[in-house]
């Protein structure tokens, strides 16, 4: 098997147990049952795309899907964060009914 040859096959299969991890995250998210565990799978399928994206711009050989993964990072950094303090106040609204 050629380098070049290897290389294809390992970026297609990381493709594809990408897409099944981002296709698991999507059932947690819908099935949920707390906050929590959508919260959670949400943070872990933008990782997954983000590494999707990784991948995808080494298959394709352009560098401006790198530059959309880091976007991405950011913007799931500042809404993973949010969705925690949002969970946080519910947690201490529930407390205090109590």
């Amino acid at each position: 098997m050629t380098p070049a040859a290897f290389l294809e096959y390992a970026l297609n299969t990381g493709l594809g147990l990408i897409a099944l991890s981002i296709a698991l995250g999507m059932i947690r998210l819908w099935r949920g049952p707390t906050l929590a565990d959508r919260v959670v799978a949400l943070d872990m399928m933008t990782s997954a795309i983000i590494g999707f994206c990784g991948l995808f711009a080494v298959k394709a050989q352009v560098e401006g899907y790198l530059d959309i993964a880091v976007a991405l990072a950011l913007v799931s950094f500042v809404s993973v964060v949010a969705l925690a303090r949002y969970a946080e106040r519910l947690d201490r609204r529930s407390d205090r009914d109590d």
